[in-house]
C-alpha cells in the first residue's frame, strides 16, 4: 500500500438500484467531495509543459485556494496519449512528470491528480497521486480500470462522450469488484455530429443516483473535437456558464483546466479557462453551490 492512497473500510455488494440518499463521499486529502460538502474544485493545466510554468500556476492556485479556504485538488497530464496528431505535444513523460507532481503535493500541501492511459503506469502513479482520472475514451478499458481500483486510490472516471450516463454503472461495479468505493464520476459533454460535444446536465442527476460524488467539467464540455483538423478547438468563452449551469443542477465538484498565459499553451489552448478569470468564476460557482445546498 502506498503513502497517500489510503483504503476504505469494506462494504456491501452493489445494489442494482442507488438513491442519492445513499450517496457517499469521497476523501481526497483533507477534504471530502460528495453530499453536505463544501464544491470541490479540480484545476490545473491540461499538461505539464515544463516545470517552472507547472510549479508557477500550482504556487498561485495553492495561494489563493488556502486564501479562500477551497477544497482543491491539482490537475496535470504527464502524457496526453490521444491528441488529434503523431506531432502534438504529449508532455514530459511518467517519471518527469511525476516529479513535478510530487514537488506540487509536497512543497504545496496540495492533493494532485493524473490520469493514466496504460495499464503498466497504474502502480507507479499510484505512488504519487491523490487521485487517478480514467479518460474519457477508455472508461470502458476493464483492465485499467481493475488496475486503477485495486491501488485503493480514488479513481475519477470520466464519462465516454459515447455512452450515455446510465452506462456508467457498469463502470461503477468494474470499480467496485477490486473492493475500491473511492468513485468519482466526471461529466464532459456527449458526442453529437461532427466536431461538437453536448454537455446534457441530466448526465449528473442520473449518474447521482449510482450514489458517488458527481463532477462536471467544465473546459472539456466545450471542445470541438478535431475541429482545427489535426487538433481539438472549442468554445472556452462557455465555461464558466456551464459550470454554473452544472453547480445548479447539483454537482459535487467542478474540473476547470486554466493556465496563465491560455495563448501559449501547447493543449487545449481554446477551451483552457484563464487563470485571470478564475476567482470571478468560483465566487459565483461557491455562491450557487450554497443556495443548492440551502435548498435541498
Amino acid at each position: 500500500m502506498n503513502r497517500l492512497c489510503g483504503k476504505e473500510d469494506s462494504f456491501p455488494e452493489s445494489p442494482v438500484k442507488r438513491t442519492r440518499n445513499m450517496a457517499k463521499t469521497v476523501k481526497i486529502g483533507n477534504f471530502r467531495l460528495g453530499k453536505r460538502q463544501p464544491l470541490m474544485l479540480i484545476a490545473g493545466p491540461c499538461v505539464i509543459e515544463n516545470r517552472k510554468s507547472c510549479l508557477s500556476l500550482a504556487r498561485k492556485l495553492a495561494a489563493w485556494s488556502h486564501q479562500e479556504e477551497i477544497p482543491l485538488v491539482f490537475k496535470a497530464s504527464y502524457d496526453k496519449a490521444n491528441r488529434s496528431s503523431h506531432k502534438s505535444f504529449r508532455g514530459p513523460g511518467i517519471e518527469a512528470g511525476l516529479d513535478v507532481l510530487a514537488e506540487v503535493r509536497d512543497l504545496l500541501d496540495l492533493p494532485v491528480l493524473t490520469d493514466v492511459h496504460e495499464e503498466c503506469d497504474v502502480a507507479r502513479v499510484a505512488e504519487v497521486v491523490d487521485v487517478i482520472q480514467i479518460p474519457a475514451f477508455l472508461c470502458r478499458q476493464t483492465d485499467l480500470l481493475m488496475a486503477a481500483g485495486e491501488t485503493k486510490c480514488a479513481v475519477n472516471i470520466k464519462k465516454g462522450q459515447f455512452l450515455a450516463p446510465l452506462d456508467m454503472l457498469n463502470i461503477v461495479r468494474k470499480i467496485e469488484n477490486t473492493g475500491n468505493q473511492r468513485i468519482i464520476l466526471t461529466e464532459r459533454g456527449t458526442s453529437f455530429g461532427y466536431n461538437n460535444l453536448v454537455a446534457d446536465m441530466r448526465s449528473l442527476l442520473i449518474m447521482k443516483e449510482f450514489g458517488y460524488p458527481v463532477v462536471f467539467d467544465a473546459t472539456h464540455s466545450v471542445q470541438r473535437p478535431g475541429g482545427e483538423g489535426d487538433r481539438t478547438s472549442g468554445d472556452g468563452q462557455w465555461a464558466a456558464d456551464l459550470a454554473r449551469a452544472a453547480v445548479a443542477t447539483g454537482c459535487d465538484g467542478v474540473f476547470v483546466e486554466t493556465h496563465i498565459h491560455p495563448e501559449r499553451a501547447q493543449s487545449d489552448k481554446d477551451t483552457l479557462l484563464p487563470f485571470s478569470r478564475m476567482k470571478k468564476t468560483w465566487k459565483i460557482l461557491r455562491a450557487i453551490h450554497e443556495l443548492v445546498e440551502r435548498s435541498n
